[in-house]
């Protein structure tokens, strides 16, 4: 279970997670002369204090950016992140936390844009009143307060719904980071429906996605179904502490999920999510992983832990979550289901390949585009990629294996809808 008022979380390890890899995204964006636009969906209140308020009641700053504070051994990419806080905290002393609009205000160009939303009317304020203290400093500085003003944009407002009005933007292109609270478990449905929609609009925008690693069912999915979004390319990494304790309450583990994400993020991550795991983790189930690939209809992905092994996804990787019915999230060498032997079903006949046949995966029973296996191990794929054959009869014209399901979902074999299992022609079989 999860309570996420972003003030009483501030600072800690998700936050080190989730800043570090923003950071990251904009220095990528930099490097091209041509201005981008920051969306943020939930901006929060853009600075939080440490030594009092919320942040100080549980003093979760001392699971993340408190441990990093005096380390002299920071990877140069986690040192970046650690010296923008501390140009906040001049006198040295850990008081104040920047939130994502603070982050990328400090690290975007002048002629970049920022467009932050808010919904929550107290933070909202905070956020307006903490942009215009950072304007006046601006202009004491002999910066024009008139160019911030258009570079800067604060709405209270939902920050979904914008993205709607905001992409694509006119420069082509833009960085957008998602993070609500997911208080409600609606908020999962919502970031998916809203990436569905910006991906039609804008599908070359960088989308930046954080996520608690919780329990609830719509936790343990989310990353399964952003995977199955209409995104070229995607890298997921989490981060973990510890394991949660048995009431399942506390945040233990967070993720950051990348559509479109730059060639530089991986490298980075493998040089400095061991480092954090080092650092942050409070037991020997301290652990990372990092997670790359297309969409799960296309090239499966490799799957990276923190002992450096790759291991690639087993069995059908639309459904590899421990809650989606029949998938096959098993451990390797086990055997799957449908196994003679083993609950779940008949055994299964050889795979068989006609030469020339293509697969729409690396992953085993990786499904295709309309669901169906292209060349899976029931069957050989035809032209239309419905198996041709399968191991308890030979399929007539509708090309249904027998002995499974039909389009319907009802039972080919058994009961008082079972259809012949034999041949339905006189002519010979095809092979």
């Amino acid at each position: 279970m999860l309570s996420y008022r972003h003030a009483f979380h501030a600072g800690n390890h998700a936050d080190v997670l989730k800043h570090f890899v923003q950071i990251q995204l904009h220095e990528y964006m930099n490097q091209k002369d041509t201005a981008y636009t920051y969306i943020d969906t939930h901006s929060g209140a853009g600075v939080y204090a440490l030594d009092g308020g919320y942040a100080s009641k549980n003093a979760e700053y001392e699971t993340g950016i408190g441990p990093l504070w005096e380390r002299n051994d920071l990877p140069k990419p986690l040192a970046d992140y650690v010296k923008l806080i501390k140009e906040l905290n001049p006198s040295g002393k850990m008081r104040y936390y920047p939130g994502s609009p603070y982050c990328a205000d400090k690290v975007m160009r002048e002629h970049d844009k920022l467009r932050l939303f808010e919904l929550h009317p107290a933070d909202s304020k905070i956020l307006a009143d903490n942009f215009r203290k950072v304007e006046a400093h601006a202009a004491a500085q002999g910066e024009r307060p008139s160019a911030r003003g258009r570079r800067v944009l604060i709405e209270r407002g939902d920050g979904f719904h914008a993205l709607k009005t905001l992409l694509p933007p006119p420069s082509r292109r833009a960085l957008v980071l998602i993070d609500p609270p997911y208080e409600d478990k609606q908020d999962y449905r919502k970031v998916r429906d809203a990436l569905d929609d910006a991906l039609v609009r804008f599908p070359s925008g960088i989308y930046a996605i954080w996520y608690p690693v919780l329990q609830r069912m719509e936790s343990r999915q989310f990353a399964d179904k952003l995977k199955r979004l209409a995104a070229k390319e995607w890298l997921n990494v989490t981060l973990t502490i510890t394991t949660p304790g048995p009431d399942g309450f506390g945040l233990h583990s967070s993720g950051m999920f990348i559509i479109n994400p730059p060639y530089t993020l991986e490298p980075t991550l493998r040089q400095v999510m061991p480092y954090l795991v080092q650092v942050l983790g409070k037991n020997a189930d301290a652990t990372y992983v990092i997670e790359k690939g297309t969409q799960v209809t296309g090239t499966a992905s490799a799957r990276t832990g923190a002992n450096g092994a790759v291991r690639m996804p087993v069995g059908n990787a639309r459904k590899a979550s421990p809650t989606a019915g029949t998938g096959s999230l098993r451990l390797p060498g086990q055997a799957p289901a449908g196994t003679p032997g083993q609950a779940g079903g008949a055994p299964r006949a050889p795979a068989v390949k006609r030469p020339g046949a293509g697969s729409a995966g690396s992953a085993v029973g990786l499904a295709g585009k309309s669901g169906r296996p292209a060349g899976a191990a029931t069957g050989v794929a035809g032209k239309s990629g419905r198996p041709a054959g399968a191991a308890t009869g030979v399929a007539g014209k509708s090309a249904r294996p027998t002995g499974a399901a039909g389009k319907s979902g009802r039972p080919t074999e058994g009961g008082s809808s079972a259809r012949p299992t034999g041949p339905r022609n006189s002519g010979p079989r095809r092979p």
